[in-house]
């Protein structure tokens, strides 16, 4: 994840240069964020005419293609652990997820960019973006997105299920995630519909690797049911989505209002410390009452638990809101150290578990 000062974030976005240094460092800065207009690292190596397309998928940095997979991840890890599924079922569900999520994340970030064009074009951070700058026609940016939504409901074919049932239960994160774009326009809390629409990911790994995490009673006789600690890891999903881009929306926060943009952010300015600790709190509650209707062991606890926790809270705590700089700096180290956590967490257990259940 780039940073404006990997040693110090808060002391690049308090501005310790004069004048135009500032200016070019702040604008460098953002041109270094996901949907940014950089080349550096591997873009360097592809033509300049691929450029705007891998940053309209939001491909450099890989932020925006995990948070769709960690979710997933999750989900898939959760179910495993407790199907006690083998380690080959475990590797070609992971891979199954990972390419579902290349593709998906593609569409959604180019969807999103296709209905925001106008309003980026009013946001600093966000009018060099393909569209807004003009590097990419609205028609072009359509046909990419097609050829990429198509791309991920390939997957769909082979997940565990049958073709019908599988796109039922891909259903609601398709309607939600066409939805998102407007839904900064419809409601104060777009951080929740984006919750909802990621954590999803988690009702999709489990069914990877067998697991239906619950059951409507359309396609069959069952009676309707919900498993859950998988409910517990859904909602502990979307507060963490919440808690992350809640700080990712106060880059924008004077253009956001300017314009008219809605979001937690702008709901709550200067209370939204506040809120995030309590987003935390909730969060927190739904790993361990996860942790335990799943019997998880001490591992998840220190790991999943604690991690994600520890590196929520300490972005809480110290990043500063009224910086973009900063707020971008702390959403990325709090993005991947509460991912990360989780995720490693889950894979610690469902390791000790197989063991166990092998011998």
């Amino acid at each position: 994840m780039a940073s404006p000062d990997a040693k110090s974030p808060n002391n690049v976005a308090s501005g310790n240069g004069i004048g135009g240094s500032d200016d070019a460092a702040h604008s460098n800065a953002l041109s270094q964020q996901y949907g940014g207009n950089h080349k550096t690292g591997w873009l360097a190596y592809l033509p300049d005419s691929w450029l705007p397309y891998v940053q309209l998928a939001r491909l450099s940095p890989p932020a925006g293609l995990f948070l769709i997979y960690f979710p997933h991840a999750f989900g898939l890890l959760h179910a495993a652990t407790l199907k006690r599924s083998s380690p080959d079922v475990v590797l070609g569900a992971a891979g199954l997820m990972f390419g579902a999520s290349f593709f998906f994340s593609n569409a959604a970030h180019i969807w999103n960019d296709l209905i925001d064009a106008r309003l980026d074009a009013l946001v600093e951070r966000t009018c060099n973006r393909p569209i807004p700058r003009g590097a990419v026609t609205p028609f072009a940016a359509t046909v990419f997105a097609v050829t990429q939504a198509i791309g991920a409901a390939v997957f769909l074919l082979y997940l565990p299920l049958e073709r019908l049932e599988a796109l039922l239960y891909a259903l609601p994160s398709i309607i939600g995630s066409t939805y998102y774009p407007w839904a900064k326009r419809h409601t104060d809390v777009p951080q929740l519909v984006l919750g909802f629409c990621l954590a999803w990911g988690i009702v999709m790994g489990s069914i990877a690797v067998g697991v239906r995490p619950f059951n409507t009673g359309l396609l069959d006789s069952a009676k309707p049911s919900v498993e859950s600690s998988t409910l517990c890891l859904f909602t502990a999903s979307i507060l963490w989505t919440m808690i992350y881009d809640t700080i990712y929306a106060h880059q924008d926060l004077k253009d956001d209002r300017k314009a008219g943009i809605k979001s937690l952010a702008v709901l709550y300015g200067d209370r939204t410390k506040s809120l995030l600790w309590q987003l935390l709190a909730l969060m927190l509650a739904m790993l361990i009452v996860c942790g335990t209707l799943s019997e998880m062991g001490i591992v998840y606890y220190v790991v999943a638990v604690g991690g994600s926790v520890t590196s929520l809270g300490l972005m809480i705590l110290m990043v500063e809101l009224k910086s973009s700089e900063s707020c971008w700096w702390w959403f990325g180290k709090g993005f991947w150290y509460a991912g990360g956590s989780i995720a490693g967490g889950l894979l610690a257990e469902y390791l000790l578990k197989v063991a166990i259940h092998e011998r």
